[in-house]
């Protein structure tokens, strides 16, 4: 399970700040004549457009005039002016599409902190409006002069060095690192990779002190730099229908070479398929998302021969991800890992279950985001979304004027020419006996499903972007374990019954839902899981130079 502790500094500021020296930055007088106030970065204009992280610049006078409007101390508008001269006033939270990938994580861990962690200093209801506008956003056209989303741009940025300095403990983030939570330019990965685990403070004090969930994912970055001086890992030629349990094959021993310099078995030279391979095996399943069978697939071949530059880079992105998990979690917690498929459930660091789920399939992405869940829903009827009416319903029931009828549908209205569909309960109703409501802008919440046989898939992606649950009976124990009229029996009776009923939470339950593609997991075991939506593919073009 994915452990959640506090937001902290990105890698690539742990990179840049173990190699910045004070002739990089300019020191400015505080008027006094005898002392010198926090230093302020000296602005790089080697960042261009050409290497840049993100591809939109701004006016640097926009900065200058939305200190001076806001009257901010300078322990704030000087970080701002910092953080900016060192980007080269390169957007950190847009590119030319919309909000990036690191401004929907800082979002996310934002609205939690407002939310369960009283922090009133980052409450902005303004902003609030904003983003939430902008997050409902697939894409967007962003221009460098467009006001609303500059001020977003900059509101951001003063959240987020208000989070900081509030937030985290002193030592741990040097102002230089603060400013290099979201990557700058372009780099190479492996000297990335080399310098983060390589790096010294005099102070002694580090980010992953605070971050625990980075210092393994860190660690095991190490173990694969280690690997890359040594040569790599072995190339893996066998063909899999050929390599059984008990056969003999020269293309064994890579295998087994492979699987032991990946800690998922005992070293092994022999060219036999064993206990030993066999073991092996099933460790390096369990670790990518694979049922441990213990048989090896061409699937598993393809897997083990992605090439170890890759999974660094797949390390050192989700590394970067974990500098917006949020503070350890006061109370329940429901966190989804989309690539994982997997819902965990949490109270402080207590682990209490984990659940199998099916998440949007690709073209219906399972957003990331922070929500409150606060209802649960018996026996619901499924409001079938305007998309899925045009593009499936309509097409069905021009074939078959049953259509309807038989899939328990009936038309209740009609918006702008177009029937409103709803389903109603019963057996065969899309979103099963119940659902489970967390509002937000993107319509997504936990559901049962009468399509059970999904959840033995080892990749489970195939909804319009909904979570399905693979016990949702339990789901609704757990969250009404606190109303003692809610029996487990009064809650069968309600899921199997004809009449939609809503039950309010006594306490909303934060949920997280996230997109990691590396973590370490609570046994200490390294786990890779598909790209799915194509974030990864995305954020590497952006972060590392090309090969």
């Amino acid at each position: 399970m994915i452990k959640i502790l506090t937001t902290a500094s990105l890698f690539f500021a742990l990179f840049i700040s173990c190699r910045s020296n004070s002739k990089s930055e300019n020191d400015i007088s505080n008027g006094s004549g005898n002392e010198k106030q926090k230093k302020i970065t000296k602005r790089d204009h080697g960042i261009t457009a050409a290497n840049a992280f993100n591809d939109v610049f701004f006016d640097s006078m926009t900065v200058v005039k939305f200190n001076a409007e806001n009257s901010l101390p300078d322990s704030i508008s000087r970080r701002i002016t910092s953080f900016y001269n060192a980007r080269n006033y390169q957007f950190a939270w847009f590119d030319k599409e919309g909000l990036t990938e690191q401004a929907r994580g800082f979002w996310n861990m934002h609205n939690y902190q407002t939310t369960y962690g009283n922090d009133t200093l980052l409450k902005d209801d303004a902003l609030k409006v904003q983003m939430d506008r902008y997050a409902a956003e697939d894409s967007m056209n962003v221009s460098s002069t467009d006001s609303k989303v500059i001020l977003t741009e900059l509101k951001l940025t003063q959240h987020f060095i208000t989070y900081n300095l509030n937030s985290i403990g002193k030592g741990y983030i040097k102002r230089k690192e603060m400013e290099r939570f979201i990557p700058i330019k372009k780099m190479d990965a492996l000297l990335l990779a080399d310098s983060l685990v390589t790096k010294k403070h005099k102070d002694n004090k580090y980010y992953e002190d605070v971050n625990i969930s980075f210092k393994l994912l860190k660690d095991q970055l190490a173990k694969y730099i280690s690997l890359s001086k040594q040569g790599g890992l072995p190339v893996i030629s066998v063909a899999a229908k050929k390599i059984k349990k008990g056969a003999a094959d020269p293309g064994i021993i890579p295998l087994k070479k492979y699987l032991w310099l990946t800690a998922d078995m005992q070293p092994d030279t022999t060219d036999i398929f064993n206990d030993v391979l066999e073991g092996g095996i099933k460790n390096f399943q369990l670790r990518f998302g694979y049922k441990p069978t213990g048989v090896l697939t061409d699937r598993l071949i393809a897997d083990m021969n992605v090439p170890l530059l890759d999974r660094i880079k797949q390390i050192l992105l989700n590394m970067g991800r974990m500098q917006w998990l949020i503070n350890e979690p006061i109370g329940q917690l429901i966190l989804v890992n989309i690539p994982e498929f997997i819902l965990h459930v949490k109270e402080g660091k207590t682990k209490v279950f984990d659940m199998t789920v099916v998440v949007g399939k690709e073209g219906h992405n399972t957003m990331m985001f922070t929500g409150d869940l606060s209802q649960v829903v018996f026996s619901p009827y499924w409001n079938v979304p305007v998309s899925i009416v045009t593009k499936e319903i309509l097409p069905e029931m021009n074939k078959r004027p049953d259509y309807l009828a038989s899939h328990n549908m009936e038309i209740v209205g009609s918006s702008g020419g177009i029937p409103v569909i709803r389903q109603l309960p019963g057996g065969d109703n899309s979103l099963g006996k119940i659902k489970f409501l967390f509002p937000n802008s993107y319509n997504i919440y936990f559901h049962d499903t009468p399509a059970k046989s999904l959840f033995q898939r080892d990749k489970r992606a195939f909804s319009h972007g909904c979570i399905r649950l693979s016990d949702p009976a339990k789901m609704a124990n757990y969250l009404l374990q606190d109303r003692a009229e809610w029996s487990p029996e009064k809650i069968d009776s309600a899921m199997n019954g004809d009449k939609e009923q809503y039950v309010k939470l006594k306490k909303p339950v934060p949920v997280l839902i996230t997109y990691y593609t590396a973590w370490v997991d609570d046994n200490g075991l390294l786990h890779f899981a598909d790209d799915i939506y194509g974030h990864d593919k995305k954020a590497i073009e952006k972060m590392f130079v090309k090969s």
